[in-house]
Order: structure tokens, then C-alpha cells, then sequence
């Protein structure tokens, strides 16, 4: 369904009959067109207060379009409706916990209606932590896990949350793996969050550990071929990566492309990504493929990122207010003592969940002014390029993906990564410290956002640009554009980022 047939089909919903507009608002929102639903649903609830599903429609709607408090309001009224519906009491507490409401208590009764649905258990593990109780959050699902080892989402859930809080991430993954050696998702899993913790030793032990359990299942050689490759073991990876040839999976080819860069063959990464790029929907190539035009002197480069209009520096001092005082409100939702797993951050803390839905008025706020920003950046971007990965051509609804707050402390930096299920990305500083500035001397650039450089797999090659951060301001650049920051002496730099999602484009 493309945008001309969804506002046909929008236009044509029967107001009157509960039932019908029920099932087409349905369809509406599994075609992703929730903007154009909201309005109507609005409608829809007036003329028909007493039902439920009609209430269900508009809280689906508005959290679909960000609009936390609306989707909260919506599901509390249907859930009083009916206060059985699994879904609904579901969809509710999803709704508080997004809104930065307590919402624990209502996952368990979510899940009292729904007892065989392990994500309403990952909910209010996720409310827990909210709610300032991660350690119990914890014991919960360690308890949960001892009586069902084989539940994959709720190990990946506990081994990310046991990170943030110092403790050994794979520690029960080990275990369940020691108790179900035959259960190749497990060891996949305890693979996957050795390397997002950084901890190539233990990813390394986790893979001879399945290798001998499975033996020949296909994932094991790609990824034991990444694991030696990030390792450091050019020559190991090499022959790994040879034995299967040539990739037909992105993701595979994410990663042998990451090692050829890696070991300074830019040329042979081009000749590999320049024929599939078109078929990335995802964008997890362009970085790469990024990366080895600027390396071989390729024109093509400057196609990609090379127009200025593709970053833009906003003050938005003027427009936020108080920043000491949403500093304040931040340093408050930061509960983790040590960073989190696959991100970036080293030497800080990230937030939890997505931060600018969240209900209070400062956050509220500066949600506000943010768009603001995003709709100036996007209306001075270049025309339509195609295949562009930012440069589409349509460029609307803005929604905000996901968002965080990010704090670090001295010698804390960000690791240059791309956020390639973003189309805008950002950085909004918030508080910084007086070592961070224009200075002289070899800390000048302490602090500061570089973008275009990756340090770990082409140390030679220099940022395309850097920028000073300043309380207040915000950048915003290309998800698909490789950014980092420099570490700094001492202090407090914390700031708030978040993605915009790709627009759909049919």
C-alpha cells in the first residue's frame, strides 16, 4: 500500500461502525501509515466512548507517532473497558513504562492475562530498572532463566541489563550452555554478547567451546573468521573468511568487508560492496563502503558525504531554556555503573529505554525543540539523489527512533561507530566541562565530535570534520556517516542523542 492508497483507504473508514473501523485502522497501522490513523481515531473515540477497541486504536496510533501521553490516556480508558483483554493490559504498560511512569505492577498483571508471553517478563524487567530496582529486576530473571534456560530474548535481556551493572554479561548464558550443549542458539548468544562487551578472549573460548558442541553449523565459520579478524589475527581470519568465499548475506558481508578494511584492502572492498550496495536496505555496507572510497581517492565519495549540507550545527539555547535544569533531571536516569554492551560509550553511562518519550515537561520540551531543528536541517538537504542513503526522496514523517542520554566522565570518549538503522543522527550537549573548549596545545579537540573517522580500522585516515561542543548545541549528520569523540581530562560531558527513523518510501 502505497501513501495515495493509504489516504484513500484513511478517507474511507466507516466512523459509525466500531467493528469495521476497527479492522481498517488495523490494517492502516501494519502498512505503517499511524499519522495518517490518529486524527481519525481521535474522532473515533468520541463518537464511540464506551468502546474499547476503538481506544485501543488511538493508543496504537499515538505510540506509533510518539505521542506517549496520548497512547497512556488511550490504553488506561480501554484497559478499563476491558479489563481482561490480554493486549490491551499489555499495550498499557508498555505505554506507562515508554511515558516514564511506574508500570511494573502492570506488566504483572499483563502478564497474570497472558502467562506463556516472555516480552511482558523483558517489560517489566525494563520497569524494574526504571523504577530504580535493576538488582531486583535481575534476581527475577536469574530465577526465570534457572527454570527456563532455553529462553533466548530473556538471556540476551538479563546479560545487557548484568552489564550495565558491573556484572559478568554472560554469565548465565555460560551456564545454560554448560546444561544444553546441544542448544546452538545459546552458544550464539554467548558469543554475540562476549563481543558486544568488548571481550574478544571470552568470545573467543565461547567459540572453540561451540565448535566442539556443533561442529558444522553455517554461522560458526563467518563468525569465529570476525572474532580473529577483531582479534588482530589478519593471516587466521584470512583463511577463515576464504573458506566459505564469497558472501550472499549482508550481515556476512558486513563483516568480511569490516576485515578487508581493516587489513587495507579498500580496493577489494569496493569491487565487493559496489554491486550489492543497492540491494543494502538496511545500510549496514555504506559505512564501509564509505571507508574504502575515501581510502582508494574515489569521486564517488564526495557524492556520498562530501556536500556540507548534509551536517548542520543549531543553537538551540535560546529555545531549550534551563539546561542546568534538564542536566539535573538527566543525571537522575542514570542508573547504570558501567556502560552498555555494543554501544559506543567508554568511560560513562547511557539512559535506558527511549528517552524523549518520556512525559515530563522538561524532556517534553526539548523534544519539541529538537524537531524543530530536524524539520530546518531536512528542508536545506540536497535534492534527491538515488540509491543516496540520505538523500531520499521522501522525507517525511519525522519520528524519532530511539533517543538516550549519554554521561561521561574524565578520560570517557564515544568509539567512532555508525547508527545504520537511523537517517539522521545527532549529539545535544547538554553540560560539558571546563576542560572541554577551544584550548591550546595538544588538548585542544578535547571533547569534541569528530565525524568521518574510524580509528580502529584506518587510524590514518583523518576526520572530514570536527565539531566544538557547546552547551546548547545540537548536530545533526548522516546515520550511515562514522563519528566518535575525543577523550577529555576531567568532568562531566553529558549530552542527549537519538536517531530519526527512515521515512518510508512507497
Amino acid at each position: 500500500m502505497n501513501f495515495h492508497q493509504a489516504s484513500d483507504a484513511a478517507g474511507q473508514l466507516p466512523l459509525d461502525d466500531p467493528g469495521r473501523f476497527f479492522a481498517g485502522a488495523i490494517a492502516l497501522l501494519r502498512e505503517d501509515y499511524p499519522e495518517l490513523l490518529l486524527p481519525l481515531a481521535r474522532e473515533a473515540t468520541d463518537k464511540h466512548p464506551a468502546e474499547a477497541r476503538v481506544w485501543q486504536v488511538l493508543g496504537l496510533a499515538a505510540r506509533a507517532c510518539g505521542e506517549s501521553r496520548t497512547a497512556l490516556e488511550a490504553f488506561a480508558k480501554a484497559a478499563s473497558l476491558a479489563p481482561t483483554d490480554p493486549l490491551i493490559a499489555h499495550s498499557l504498560a508498555r505505554s506507562a513504562l515508554e511515558a516514564g511512569k511506574r508500570s511494573a505492577h502492570l506488566f504483572e498483571q499483563a502478564f497474570r492475562l497472558a502467562p506463556t508471553d516472555g516480552t511482558i517478563l523483558t517489560g517489566r524487567l525494563a520497569a524494574r530498572v526504571q523504577e530504580g530496582e535493576a538488582e531486583r529486576g535481575a534476581r527475577e530473571m536469574i530465577d526465570l532463566l534457572r527454570r527456563n534456560p532455553l529462553w533466548l530474548d530473556g538471556h540476551l535481556a538479563l546479560a545487557r541489563l548484568l552489564g550495565q551493572l558491573g556484572h559478568d554479561p554472560g554469565r548465565m548464558l555460560s551456564e545454560a550452555v554448560q546444561a544444553n550443549p546441544a542448544a546452538g542458539d545459546l552458544h550464539r548468544a554467548l558469543i554475540q554478547i562476549r563481543l558486544e562487551a568488548g571481550d574478544l578472549e571470552g568470545a573467543a573460548t565461547a567459540m572453540a567451546t561451540a565448535r566442539t558442541a556443533l561442529a558444522s553449523e553455517p554461522w560458526l565459520l563467518p563468525l569465529d573468521a570476525h572474532i580473529c579478524s577483531e582479534s588482530g589475527q589478519t593471516e587466521a581470519a584470512d583463511r577463515l573468511f576464504a573458506k566459505f568465499g564469497t558472501p550472499d548475506d549482508t550481515p556476512t558481508i558486513g563483516l568480511l568487508a569490516r576485515h578487508l578494511i581493516r587489513a587495507g584492502r579498500a580496493d577489494v572492498v569496493v569491487d565487493l560492496l559496489e554491486p550489492r550496495i543497492g540491494r543494502d536496505q538496511q545500510h549496514h555496507l555504506w559505512p564501509y563502503l564509505s571507508l574504502a572510497w575515501r581510502m582508494t581517492g574515489s569521486s564517488r565519495w564526495d557524492w556520498l558525504e562530501g556536500d556540507a549540507r548534509l551536517v548542520s550545527v543549531i543553537d538551540l539555547a535560546d529555545r531549550i531554556g534551563d539546561t542546568g535544569a534538564l542536566a539535573e533531571h538527566l543525571r537522575h536516569l542514570h542508573f547504570a555503573i558501567a556502560p552498555p554492551l555494543d554501544q559506543s560509550v567508554r568511560g560513562g553511562t547511557q539512559t535506558d529505554g527511549n528517552l524523549l518519550l518520556r512525559d515530563e515537561p522538561v524532556l517534553q520540551a526539548l523534544r519539541a525543540a529538537i524537531l524543530d531543528a530536524v524539520a530546518e536541517h531536512v528542508a536545506q538537504l540536497p535534492t534527491h539523489q538515488p540509491q543516496h542513503p540520505t538523500l531520499i526522496n521522501r522525507r517525511a514523517p519525522t519520528r524519532i527512533s530511539g533517543s538516550w542520554s549519554v554521561r561521561l566522565e574524565g578520560q570517557g570518549f564515544h568509539t567512532d561507530h555508525v547508527h545504520s538503522h537511523g537517517w539522521i543522527s545527532s549529539a545535544f550537549y547538554v553540560a560539558l566541562p571546563d576542560s572541554i573548549g577551544s584550548q591550546e596545545g595538544a588538548d585542544s579537540a578535547a571533547g569534541w565530535l569528530t565525524l568521518g573517522e574510524s580509528r580502529e580500522l584506518v587510524p590514518a585516515l583523518a576526520p572530514v570534520r570536527m565539531v566544538e561542543p557547546r552547551v546548547g548545541r545540537l548536530v545533526l549528520f548522516p546515520s550511515t556517516m562514522w563519528h566518535g569523540t575525543r577523550p577529555f581530562p576531567d568532568g562531566e560531558r553529558m549530552t542527549v542523542a537519538f536517531d530519526i527513523a527512515y521515512p518510508r518510501q512507497s
